[in-house]
């Protein structure tokens, strides 16, 4: 009982019934799909919400204490002027920053996760896989986010490009994540690195790492299978 009334108080309800309401169908909104922990800012909400798995209470979590780490900054914003595509389950850490730009497409597959303090910035497309985690302090975006030049020939550089998170991948903290990144399924990503291109040619079931990303070994995974269980249970609000 303790714990079900601290959980009561840890949801923002407010900016919880206003969201749903706002964003859903009346007969959607109901079920409450998206809970909000904490304090959160809503910059922009002219965009779109898409879930395409059977509707559960509490099932995209914003601000979500599911790491070790569990103070907040109360910092977290949103702003959605795209749209947002959820296929499952998702977490949010605390304290995480999420820009969608107009006509910009973000997808979450089911039981994705963003870690507290992470940063996503799509102006173009951002897909990440089932059980794509992504751990704290990490980052994405898929633009360069001003006009780069060749001063010789003054040819505009593309601004934007899609990133593509495989499936089953572990990107562990402080990671950034760039335009034209495209990783396999079962991949896994160290600490600090930067990735900025295909890394799909390496196959799966590999660690990569570095500034650049580079292929570090070959034929190592995280335990998924044995893991699978208990995150079901314990990052799946009933």
């Amino acid at each position: 009982m303790r714990e079900k009334i601290k959980y009561f108080f840890s949801v923002n309800w407010i900016k919880t019934l206003y969201f749903n309401f706002k964003m859903f169908p009346f007969s959607v909104a109901l079920q409450l799909p998206v809970y909000f922990y904490g304090k959160v800012a809503f910059r922009s909400l002219q965009g779109k919400i898409t879930i395409t798995a059977p509707i559960k209470r509490a099932m995209i979590g914003f601000g979500q204490s599911y790491e070790v780490f569990k103070s907040s900054k109360g910092t977290a914003e949103l702003y959605l002027d795209g749209e947002i595509t959820f296929n499952g389950y998702t977490q949010f850490g605390k304290d995480c920053l999420v820009y969608v730009s107009n006509n910009a497409k973000l997808e979450f597959g089911n039981m994705s996760s963003l870690g507290s303090n992470g940063k996503i910035l799509c102006y173009h497309k951002i897909t990440l896989g089932d059980y794509a985690r992504i751990g704290f302090e990490s980052q994405l975006m898929d633009t360069t986010a001003h006009q780069m030049i060749n001063t010789n020939t003054q040819e505009k550089y593309p601004m934007f490009s899609p990133i593509a998170i495989g499936n089953f991948n572990y990107i562990s903290n402080r990671v950034t994540i760039l335009a034209k990144t495209k990783t396999p399924d079962y991949c896994s990503i160290a600490s600090n690195s930067l990735c900025s291109k295909d890394y799909t040619s390496f196959g799966e079931n590999i660690l990569i790492g570095g500034i650049p990303a580079t292929l570090i070994k070959e034929n190592i995974s995280r335990d998924w299978e044995n893991e699978m269980v208990n995150m079901k249970k314990w990052l799946n609000i009933k």
